[in-house]
C-alpha cells in the first residue's frame, strides 16, 4: 500500500516527496521511538467487531497504518510536499534558447491556488488507490457479492 499510495501522490504535478507516517524523521530516531506497540484488549462489541472496536490496537501510529505494505488497521496518515509555485516577483537568471545569451526570466501572474488544489486531488487519488485495494481483496461481480465477501472476511476474523 505505501508504495501505491506514494506512486499516485507523486503522479500529481509539482508533488516532489512523499512520507507515510513520520516519514523521514523516522531516520533520526532509534527503533524504540519509532515501532508501534500492539496491545489487545479483550472484549468488546459481540459479532463484527471491526474496525469500529479492534482488540488489536496501537496506542501510537508512527507507522502511518501501513506496515510490510499492508494496512495494520490504524488511519492511514500521509504527507506530500509540494515544490514552490514556480514564477516569482524576483526575477531569476536565464539563458536565450537561440541567442544562448543570459536574461532575466519575466515576471508573470502566478497560480496561488495550486496547494487548495493539490490537497483534493491528493485526497482523490488515495481514494481511487484504497479502493483499488478493497476490490482486489473482496472484488466480485455485484456490491453484494463485495459486501458478502467482506462480511465474511469480518466474520474469519473475529476468532482473533
Amino acid at each position: 500500500m505505501d508504495a501505491r499510495l506514494s506512486f499516485a501522490l507523486m503522479s500529481i504535478q509539482a508533488i516532489k516527496g512523499v512520507e507515510v507516517g513520520l516519514g523521514f524523521g523516522a531516520a533520526s530516531l532509534p527503533g524504540s521511538e519509532v515501532h508501534d506497540e500492539i496491545f489487545y484488549r479483550r472484549g468488546g462489541a459481540k459479532g463484527r467487531w471491526w474496525p469500529r472496536s479492534p482488540r488489536f490496537l496501537r496506542k501510537t501510529n508512527n507507522a502511518g497504518g501501513i506496515e510490510g505494505g499492508m494496512s495494520n488497521g490504524e488511519a492511514i496518515v500521509l504527507r506530500a510536499a509540494m515544490k514552490p509555485i514556480p514564477t516569482l516577483y524576483k526575477p531569476l537568471r536565464s539563458v536565450d534558447i537561440e541567442t544562448k545569451r543570459p536574461f532575466k526570466a519575466s515576471v508573470e501572474r502566478s497560480d496561488v491556488t495550486a496547494v487548495p488544489a493539490a490537497a483534493v486531488i491528493a485526497e482523490s487519488v488515495v481514494a481511487f488507490e484504497l479502493a483499488n485495494a478493497f476490490l482486489e481483496k473482496f472484488g466480485g461481480d455485484s456490491i453484494r457479492e463485495i459486501a458478502r465477501n467482506y462480511g465474511g472476511y469480518l466474520d474469519d476474523i473475529t476468532a482473533y
